[in-house]
């Protein structure tokens, strides 16, 4: 069984919510569970999933509120697991619409497609493939696994590493972080000298987090509420500062990426020109928002050199093209080894 929260049911600030602190501990805690023998944990800044074997099989489970329900695998995965994160009331209430279950063939086909890169923040990612391969190497270490999933996790491993040689999907992959961070670094350098802000808390923001810490550039990151911020540097790194604290210190900054959903202008002539009238270094703001959230009369401004999403929106969007053409050709690799990886997983259950 595969029970999991992503990027594509939750919003990624909330993601650290549903993570736990110590995962082999947390896999510990989930084999405790009676019928649970195995359980591995990928945990990474956009998902927490779950993989168990269980040697009871159950149908759809019942309300876990009445007697017979509480008893069943899933709804004892549930009460571990919001034992050993930190949900808010909110989130329990809803988490068992939040939570995505699948069983069987339906885990192993989400295993090929997430090995591969198909269901990543960006295509292709090498990221993902690497976090599968720690995670079932951590839990072999920890003793927390077992035939059943070692062979499922080692054989998707072994087929995504084929399958993403030979089709090219994970060659040349490039994020918008990736691009952006590139283009901010030819304009004004970027080293760890600089003070660096990261404006938002989406899938941009994420992909601009995870370039800068693979180059070791600290930075601060803001969102409109301090909550949003925190819970997104829990996992992507970076110090959760107050909007407004941001828009009184806004002269502090060298660079300034700003990648929100906002619908209105977030940086502004006025909200900053107090601040900034003073400074004697310029500042450097690359507005990935689409739509823009940077009103482009900051540039009046002494130093102020504004950048929009335009300017690299062809590199990467070219990156991306290149790769959604692929995406067929590994659908087509996936549907082909699925029943044969099926068979084996059966032949060994049995």
């Amino acid at each position: 069984m595969n029970a999991r929260v992503t990027f594509k049911n939750v919003p990624i600030h909330t993601i650290s919510k549903f993570a736990f602190k110590d995962v082999p501990a947390a896999c510990a805690e989930f084999k405790k569970i009676p019928g649970v023998e195995e359980c591995v944990i990928i945990q990474t800044a956009t998902r927490v999933e779950i993989f168990t074997v269980s040697n009871v099989e159950t149908d759809d489970s019942p309300d876990a509120r009445r007697a017979e329900g509480k008893a069943l695998v899933l709804n004892q995965i549930q009460d571990t697991w919001i034992s050993l994160s930190s949900l808010e009331q909110i989130d329990i209430d809803h988490f068992d619409q939040t939570l995505e279950v699948y069983k069987g063939d339906d885990v192993y086909l989400h295993l090929l497609r997430l090995a591969s890169g198909l269901d990543s923040l960006v295509v292709g990612w090498q990221s993902v493939f690497d976090d599968i391969v720690k995670a079932i190497n951590d839990a072999k270490s920890a003793g927390v696994s077992g035939n059943i999933l070692n062979k499922l996790f080692d054989s998707v491993i072994r087929l995504a590493a084929r399958m993403r040689d030979t089709t090219g999907i994970a060659k040349d992959v490039v994020s918008l972080g990736d691009v952006a961070v590139k283009l901010v670094d030819e304009k004004a350098g970027l080293d760890s000298k600089k003070k660096v802000l990261v404006i938002g808390t989406g899938e941009s923001a994420a992909m601009l987090a995870k370039t800068l810490s693979k180059k070791e550039i600290s930075f601060d990151v803001t969102s409109r509420s301090l909550e949003r911020a925190t819970g997104f540097s829990t996992l992507l790194g970076g110090n959760p500062v107050d909007f407004n604290d941001v828009l009184a210190g806004f002269d502090k900054y060298d660079i300034v990426f700003v990648a929100t959903t906002s619908d209105y202008f977030l940086i502004t002539y006025e909200r900053i020109r107090l601040v900034m009238e003073e400074k004697k270094k310029g500042t450097l703001v690359l507005d990935l928002s689409d739509p823009r959230t940077v009103d482009e009369g900051i540039t009046a401004l002494p130093g102020i050199k504004l950048l929009f999403r335009d300017q690299i929106a062809e590199i990467f969007e070219e990156s991306v093209k290149a790769r959604v053409g692929i995406v067929p050709a590994v659908e087509k690799i996936i549907e082909k080894e699925l029943p044969v990886l099926s068979a084996r997983m059966k032949r060994l259950d049995a």
